[in-house]
């Protein structure tokens, strides 16, 4: 494999879920016309690999999530299952600028509803609960007594997003919403991962079952339940930990992160007919970097599985790369099934 260049990238796109383990996902990959993903195969073609990142499909922390973190230098040196600070980054993009930055450590809260089964109990896709934001207020205000017991306070970020702030979560590795969707929650709860076995592990798997209790006859499910929808019966705790130190003379990173997500929507709810329209509108956001790429840019693709994420970047324009572009460029699917 290619080392990082030196140089940075102007843009780097990256792609949740352009793999994934449900077998609807190859046969739809399959049925894809070669032309509805031309231009990223183009694309790839005038890119060299970069060192695979693979961590297995039961780590908590994504290849995609673990990517864009990477990209947004949200973690450095060694990188720790389930300890990527989103929600410290989240509350640190809303202050003042020039603010230095705050050293606390933060979790996102998500209201969720969890389907219960015979066996287990399955995550829901929490933004299908549609809580409004008179609820989601009401819910944390009655939920935030609880929470400062154990020296946590909520805020409110949006409607069924709240942020945590307490020194519990700074060791205290949680998983992604994305690795439980439409799974059983067992294996991803606090309780279940090798945080368990701590104090920080247990307490908040115990708030967990207390605001459970709470929710089951709150006023706000009840009439939830009388208008059929679903009731808010849990909480998901993710995106735990504290910013890293950063050198105040190192600039932030100057490339243009993005990473849609209309891919991984799709895939969680396994429509893949959404999916392949997904891959569609992708390459047409692929034509604009081709010629970016080709007039000398130096661009960053990473495309993401459940257990790797493969980088590429610009190759140096040549006469070699010129002429590679002229022949016809490697299907995209063989770039996606070792993922």
């Amino acid at each position: 494999m290619q080392a990082p260049n030196a140089r940075q990238a102007s843009a780097h796109l990256i792609l949740p879920f352009a793999a994934c383990a449900d077998a609807g996902w190859l046969a739809t990959m399959k049925a894809l016309p070669a032309g509805q993903t031309l231009q990223l195969a183009r694309l790839l073609q005038g890119m060299r690999p970069l060192a695979l990142d693979t961590a297995g499909a039961q780590s908590l922390s994504p290849p995609h999530e673990r990517a864009l973190a990477r990209a947004q230098a949200l973690v450095t040196g060694n990188f720790s299952d389930g300890l990527i600070p989103w929600a410290a980054w989240e509350h640190a993009q809303t202050q003042p600028v020039g603010e230095p930055a705050s050293d606390q450590a933060w979790a996102i809260v998500t209201p969720c509803h969890w389907a219960m089964g015979r066996e287990h109990a399955t995550l829901t896709d929490p933004a299908a609960l549609g809580l409004s934001p008179a609820d989601s207020r009401t819910l944390m205000a009655a939920m935030q007594g609880y929470f400062e017991e154990d020296g946590i306070t909520l805020h409110e970020a949006a409607p069924q997003h709240w942020l945590a702030a307490g020194e519990l979560f700074r060791a205290l590795p949680t998983a992604s919403p994305d690795r439980a969707l439409g799974r059983s929650v067992d294996p991803w709860l606090p309780a279940s991962t090798h945080s368990g076995s701590s104090p920080a592990g247990k307490t908040l798997r115990r708030l967990q079952n207390e605001m459970q209790m709470l929710l089951y006859t709150h006023p706000i499910n009840e009439a939830r339940t009388g208008q059929r929808q679903l009731p808010v019966n849990s909480i998901w705790f993710s995106g735990t930990g504290n910013l890293p130190a950063r050198d105040a003379s190192s600039p932030p990173p100057a490339t243009h992160v993005t990473a849609p997500r209309t891919l991984a929507d799709a895939a969680l709810r396994a429509d893949w007919q959404a999916y392949a329209a997904a891959w569609a509108e992708l390459d047409t956001l692929a034509h604009d970097l081709l010629a970016r790429q080709a007039a000398g840019e130096m661009l960053r693709l990473t495309l993401c599985g459940e257990r790797s994420a493969q980088s590429f970047e610009s190759a140096p324009v040549s006469w070699r790369t010129r002429l590679a572009a002229w022949r016809r460029p490697r299907p995209l699917l063989s770039w996606l099934e070792t993922l």
